[in-house]
């Protein structure tokens, strides 16, 4: 192996991109239903390679967090001051539960264990399963009136810590929202699911995808029953959302109005949901493969929503505030806050920043689009100088210090990037003509950066990790499920029995507070449709901001009780 550590060694970035590749691979390996992620897989790959005494500097370590905490700040910023009402702040209980029972918890153990504030931060992070606490904490510690080898020592710990704790809380919570907490309640999930999908508006069981598409096409011959009837007399025949898009009459193919009247022999072109057009047979007239001179492109944007008249309102109310006249040609096929789908169902609400997607025709849907908000140009990824001037300013914010006691306490570049994360998102929901960072690219540097220094953390953390494994045993794992079954317990009980949730609901918040993209995949599977999405939404939004500000505080209440 002398080779491979002379190799690594000579070439630390080419030890960064190893453990990227091995770490991710190990990530996507299932055991049942659950996979570590590539950022868990990445940090266990980097314990071992760090053994070969392999480091990245300090500079590589700060610009991928700072990179990764500003644009988790940015993605949540909208969708964060928007649940920040009386209707969603109720469910921020579930983010005070899981702060203050996850700081108990920590807190005993640490008497117990007599833990060492590196191994202290660590598991409290990894049983939070919120990996931006790992980097507060981590600068935290950087910050403490202490020798140079002791910090080191120290932040290796808060990696191994955390990669133990991080492992046995993933599985604890994906296992007990989905399969614990269900039987606990003694209710089926799915068939809970059902009954909150119906209620919300829903006529099907779920929401599952299909392999056939709800928004389709048809060309029907008008009959003689037909004829002398309008076009829209023809779509409100159909009902609301079908749309008589172009026709052909006497060989000429002329675009539909809602006076222009039919003949019989006519070939109309019909768009609308796939079970609207079902009967069209029956009141048109036979369905005909003839579509020539009648086919158009659909046009699809996704659209920001912007502060506005549908901001707040529901899907309901929105559809019976619009006129049918200025929604007609236009579809809602999506809507997403924070990279997850949210149920199209009337009693969903829209916030600020929420991105819908609309297709039909493309000068309805332009014009609907300027209604709704900003499109989003996919041709444009990200605004770099907007991204780099928040960073900047987060730098900037996290040298402030206040002193507690020999305690330095301060934001931190990570604390400081995430405040000024959530000032540009927010801006750029409010203007969102300038400041653009596209779903899709966010989420690579968020993924990219937020593995690249969880590499560096674990890498440093190699040559510690057996000593403090030998030093602890089995109680980092004990003490890594405790620091998730508890606050996930309390926040059952307290939505079960003092909030009276639905199940989904319920489960969602559950998930939401550990910010877990595991375990809110695991619920919607076992529920069957997106429900649960509604909670997890709000209590994630609320949490991913609340957590990574608990590494100063878990760093000083270890540095006050050792």
């Amino acid at each position: 192996m002398d080779w491979l550590k002379h190799l690594l060694k000579d070439l630390p970035e080419l030890a960064l991109f190893l453990c990227l590749a091995l770490g991710f691979a190990l990530g996507k390996v299932r055991f049942w239903k659950i996979s570590l992620g590539g950022v868990a897989g990445t940090l266990i790959v980097a314990i071992f390679v760090g053994m070969l005494g392999v480091t990245l500097n300090d500079q590589v370590k700060n610009i991928a967090f700072a990179l990764f905490i500003f644009t988790l700040g940015f993605m949540a910023g909208p969708s964060f001051f928007a649940h920040l009402n009386k209707s969603s702040l109720r469910y921020g209980v579930f983010t005070a539960i899981e702060v203050v029972t996850i700081l108990a918890v920590t807190t005993v153990t640490i008497l117990l264990l007599d833990l060492d504030v590196g191994t202290a931060a660590g598991l409290l992070a990894g049983g939070a399963t919120e990996s931006a606490v790992l980097g507060t904490a981590t600068e935290a510690i950087g910050k403490l009136n202490l020798p140079a080898d002791q910090i080191t020592t120290l932040q290796a710990n808060v990696g191994t810590a955390y990669s133990i704790s991080y492992i046995c809380g993933l599985i604890t919570i994906v296992l007990f929202t989905s399969q614990v907490a269900p039987a606990i309640m003694r209710v089926d999930l799915r068939a809970e699911a059902v009954k909150l999908w119906q209620r919300l508006g829903g006529g099907g069981d779920d929401d599952a995808p299909s392999s056939l598409p709800n928004l389709v096409g048809r060309v029907h011959r008008v009959s003689a029953a037909a004829a002398g009837a309008t076009v829209g007399d023809l779509e409100r025949m159909l009902g609301d959302g079908v749309t008589v898009e172009r026709l052909r009459h006497a060989g000429k193919v002329a675009a539909a109005t809602p006076g222009t009247a039919l003949a019989a022999g006519d070939l109309v072109a019909l768009y609308g949901p796939r079970e609207a057009l079902a009967g069209a047979d029956a009141r048109i007239g036979p369905e005909v493969g003839d579509t020539s001179g009648l086919d158009r492109d659909l046009d699809v944007a996704d659209v920001q929503l912007a502060k506005g008249p549908f901001a707040g309102r529901t899907l309901g109310q929105v559809r019976r505030e619009v006129s049918p006249s200025d929604r007609r040609g236009v579809f809602l096929t999506r809507v997403s806050r924070s990279e997850q789908d949210l149920p199209l169902q009337p009693d969903t609400t829209l916030h600020a920043g929420d991105v819908v997607r609309l297709t039909g025709d493309a000068k309805a849907v332009d014009a609907a689009a300027r209604k709704v908000g900003f499109r989003l140009d996919t041709g444009v990824k990200a605004d770099i100088v907007y991204i780099s001037l928040g960073v900047i300013l987060g730098m900037l914010i996290g040298k402030l210090v206040l002193p507690l006691g020999d305690v330095p306490l301060s934001l931190g570049t990570g604390g400081g990037c995430l405040l000024t994360g959530l000032l540009f998102g927010w801006l750029r929901s409010r203007h969102p003509k300038h400041g653009q960072y596209d779903p899709a690219a966010a989420s690579v540097i968020k993924d990219l950066g937020l593995a690249a220094f969880i590499c560096a953390v674990g890498l440093s953390s190699g040559p510690q990790a057996v000593e403090l494994i030998g030093r602890y045993g089995f109680a980092l794992p004990v003490a890594g499920i405790l620091m998730t079954l508890v606050p996930a317990s309390i926040s059952l009980l307290v939505a079960w029995k003092v909030m009276k949730l639905p199940a989904p609901l319920a489960l969602g918040s559950i998930a939401g507070q550990q910010c877990s993209t595991p375990a809110i995949t695991a619920i919607q599977q076992a529920a069957g449709n997106s429900t649960p999405m509604m909670a997890y939404t709000i209590v994630y939004a609320l949490s991913n901001v609340v957590l990574p500000l608990l590494g100063p505080v878990a760093v000083a209440l270890a540095r006050a009780l050792t």
